[in-house]
């Protein structure tokens, strides 16, 4: 008998991104619960991306919030599902309220 294991199993959901097996809270029912909150969440100020912050939504977040924990929050927020690809020098970037 095989046994099926969730993707909700540990709290965290393991996703396969550009061959590399990423460990995300994305599709966590935590997240599912936060994104139904997201028209208050998602109101804030709009900024754009300095030199030295690019691709780092850990660093917005630490300037703007006081800690990197809320990185996902801006990928959320401004649509980004990759740094890499996202948070580019002078992208204008929404920075929600908390």
């Amino acid at each position: 008998m095989e046994v099926k294991i969730s993707r909700y199993d540990n709290g965290v959901v393991k996703q396969i991104h550009k061959t590399a097996t990423v460990t995300t809270v994305v599709g966590h029912p935590y997240f599912d619960y936060i994104t139904q909150f997201s028209d208050s969440v998602l109101s804030g100020k709009v900024g754009f991306v300095p030199l030295g912050y690019e691709h780092r939504p850990d660093l917005i977040s630490t300037v703007f919030y006081g800690t990197p924990a809320y990185w996902w929050i801006l990928m959320l927020a401004n649509n980004v599902s990759d740094p890499f690809e996202g948070f580019n020098v002078g992208d204008r970037i929404v920075i929600p309220n908390l």
